[in-house]
């Protein structure tokens, strides 16, 4: 399957909180992948997402007019879900630095605390419990859900492909009335301390610009909207 261990683990997750189908590469439905200006537009499963451009190209590339030749990309669609992950080229789920990607599911019945459990859940399943944190971007409001970041300092020793590694990753949630959506990305490197940022394979600073970015730019439209 073309996703990073945590993407796997948080799918085996949602298909329990969310009663997520079994996934595979031979797609049932349609996944289309389009460049919109200075986006990427993903739809699939009953629903359009629009998401911002990867933030691992230059500003030379982002103004291209085929930004999608620029980086390796695959997805997956079926009736009830859907996901699409970006790498950069020359990147794979085999090896890659970061990753960024978006899944949708038509679940009209979960609320988005819901799916961030589900998601902070799947995430710590291969990261050593005491190398992980979690905190959000803002306070969430009736009105305003925030971003997640998700801290694994180091993957759990058992995991032989990953043993020595950690990863930050972000992500925001979005919800129609028919389905919900997360877009996120992954950033991979050496084990770290958790609880020093300048250890991690992120910058701060370009952590909390990427959920900005990802919180106002992110948007879901359901079939009647697309």
């Amino acid at each position: 399957m073309p996703r990073s261990l945590f993407a796997r683990t948080v799918a085996a997750a949602l298909v329990t909180l969310l009663a997520f189908g079994a996934t595979s590469l031979q797609a049932e439905d349609t996944a289309i992948v389009q460049q919109e200006g200075a986006a990427f537009s993903f739809s699939a499963a009953g629903h359009r997402i629009v998401m911002p451009l990867p933030d691992w190209l230059s500003a030379a590339e982002r103004l291209s007019a085929d930004v999608l030749g620029k980086v390796e990309h695959n997805t997956y669609a079926d009736a009830q879900q859907a996901f699409v992950e970006f790498f950069p080229a020359g990147q794979s789920i085999d090896n890659w630095t970061t990753t960024y990607a978006a899944r949708v599911t038509n679940d009209a019945t979960r609320s988005l605390a819901d799916y961030r459990q589900a998601t902070i859940v799947g995430y710590s399943k291969p990261c050593k419990p005491e190398a992980t944190g979690v905190f959000l971007f803002g306070e969430e409001t009736p009105d305003f859900f925030p971003a997640l970041a998700f801290v694994c300092g180091a993957y759990l020793d058992t995991i032989a492909t990953l043993k020595g590694q950690g990863e930050v990753m972000v992500s925001v949630f979005r919800k129609t009335g028919t389905g919900v959506a997360v877009v996120y990305q992954e950033w991979k490197g050496p084990a770290f301390d958790p609880s020093n940022p300048e250890t991690w394979p992120v910058d701060r600073a370009t952590l909390e610009a990427r959920a900005k970015q990802l919180q106002d730019e992110t948007e879901l439209f359901d079939r009647a909207g697309i």
